[in-house]
């Protein structure tokens, strides 16, 4: 009898593959960093084989750690970076070139025209979305136009596209199955959320033959089985979610305006909304949740470009930390940031303020700021960008949301979490396995498989690991907070031309 369920948790800078055992407990971990490629500034790119590779790696390793063959595993679950644009030859399963990541600003021009053409409101209305560099649609639309042939090639069904689960499930099946769920179908900004259906009249605007796109289905269902080569004989694919999505589920916010926060490269703030979509009108996008027994669940997104990787940034770039954990020490050895803040905007500026050509800074610099103060104002960069994504949420609610639930690799710092229930005046709860993303790919593949029970007995699975209340006086957080949108301010529209 099966032991484990298999989350692969493909994530922006490294893939995981994590084992799971009947009781949610994690048995085994394995984890490894790919490539990043930056060929000019604003552009960011994968190599979609590099991905194939070091994920098919890491699962063999998990497997092996506790001697796990693949009648050992119920099913697999995959959980993916959203967006993330692959295409490829569907002969020879050869990516056309490097996969267009998510913080890729390469298409802000085109979007610039498609606002200038009164589209907001029409793209909005049918996927959730508003029109922005960051989906996929896009960055589709850039690579028919850049590779010779390619588009003509797609309308003959030679060219198949796909994020980055759908290009996992296509590598594991050896190439017989093309399928995505509708939780990232929902983040193409080519998919009706309404209808569950690829939009005909989107794909005519942007010129994106329908035959390359995968089917769409249910979060929690069987897609087929992994190819026998692989690892010894077939596993079921039984689970995909966007991996915000999946941290939602992973957290067990079941209910309408439960809500949670990932600190993962971004910030990803998600509430589920139930079976009803909120349409938002404070810079937020209306998203599925997930697929799962016959039912559709929405949630309310703010996303975050940079947060984690703003981190990396200091340790990788700057080289004023060894490790990511050093920066919570560092950040305690002073009592503030000296006036300084940090503004994180790489790749621009998500929700709310959705500026493409917004561009990282740091601000308030005096000739006493030191290492300590900049660690310490990149790490509350990571809180200010989540306040504003939070209380954009709350003016589309018309209510406070209460405590946050929290997730995600940067959650472990405990310097971030208290700065952030300070900033936002409520509790944050840590739950005890902070890989709730790689759970929730683990809980839907789990319910399809029949290795989990039900909906119920997957919350007895989530233990509160932390909880941090605030305690910052309200004239120091609301001079804090002011200064904040000041800095934001002073970076918006910098790479744009001309001005």
């Amino acid at each position: 009898m099966a032991k484990y369920i298999m989350a692969l948790d493909a994530g922006t800078t490294s893939n995981r593959a994590i084992l799971f055992d009947e009781k949610a407990g994690i048995v085994s971990v394995s984890q490894a960093e790919f490539p990043q490629y930056f060929p000019e500034p604003g552009l960011v790119e994968h190599d979609a084989e590099e991905i194939w590779a070091s994920m098919r790696r890491v699962a063999v390793q998990a497997m092996e750690k506790v001697h796990a063959g693949y009648e050992d595993i119920a099913a697999i679950g995959i959980t993916n970076q959203r967006e993330t644009a692959i295409v490829w030859e569907k002969e020879t399963g050869k990516p056309v070139g490097n996969a267009i990541v998510w913080q890729d600003r390469r298409t802000a021009d085109f979007c610039d025209q498609l606002i200038a053409n009164n589209e907001t409101a029409f793209f909005q209305d049918r996927t959730g979305l508003i029109i922005d560099p960051y989906f996929s649609a896009t960055k589709i639309r850039w690579i028919l136009d850049h590779y010779e042939g390619a588009r003509e090639r797609a309308e003959k069904g030679e060219l198949l596209f796909g994020t980055v689960e759908t290009w996992l499930i296509w590598k594991l099946t050896g190439g017989r199955v093309h399928v995505t769920d509708y939780s990232n179908a929902s983040r193409t900004m080519l998919f009706n959320i309404h209808t569950l259906k690829w939009d005909k009249d989107i794909l005519e605007k942007l010129d994106i033959p329908g035959a390359m796109l995968p089917e769409a289905r249910e979060s929690s269902c069987i897609y087929g089985a992994t190819d026998p080569e692989l690892f010894g004989g077939p596993i079921k694919i039984a689970g995909a979610a966007g991996d915000q999505q999946s941290a939602l589920f992973g957290q067990t916010c079941f209910e309408p305006g439960d809500a949670k926060n990932t600190y993962g490269t971004g910030c990803f703030l998600l509430m589920n909304t139930g079976e009803e979509p909120v349409k938002s009108s404070n810079g937020l996008v209306t998203t599925i949740a997930w697929g799962l027994d016959g039912k559709v669940e929405y949630a309310l997104e703010g996303s975050v470009f940079v947060a984690g990787s703003a981190i990396q940034w200091l340790r990788d770039e700057l080289k004023i930390i060894d490790n990511a954990p050093q920066s919570e020490a560092i950040a305690m050895s002073v009592f503030d940031s000296a006036g300084c803040y940090v503004v994180p905007a790489f790749t621009g500026l998500a929700a709310p303020h959705w500026d493409p050509y917004a561009r990282g800074a740091v601000l308030g610099l005096t000739r006493g700021v030191n290492r300590a103060h900049l660690v310490r104002a990149t790490l509350e960069s990571l809180a200010f960008q989540s306040y504003d994504v939070l209380k954009a949420m709350e003016q589309d609610l018309g209510k406070p949301l209460g405590t946050i639930r929290t997730d995600g690799g940067a959650s472990s710092n405990n310097f971030l979490m208290q700065f952030q229930a300070d900033l936002v005046n409520e509790k944050i709860d840590r739950p005890a396995c902070v890989e709730t993303t790689a759970m929730g790919a683990a809980f839907l593949a789990g319910l399809a498989s029949g290795f989990y029970k039900d909906k119920e007995e997957l919350k007895k699975f989530r233990v509160s690991g932390a909880v941090f209340t605030p305690s910052m006086e309200d004239a120091d957080r609301e001079h804090r907070i002011n200064m904040w949108h000041k800095a934001v301010d002073c970076v918006k529209g910098w790479a744009r031309e001309g001005e």
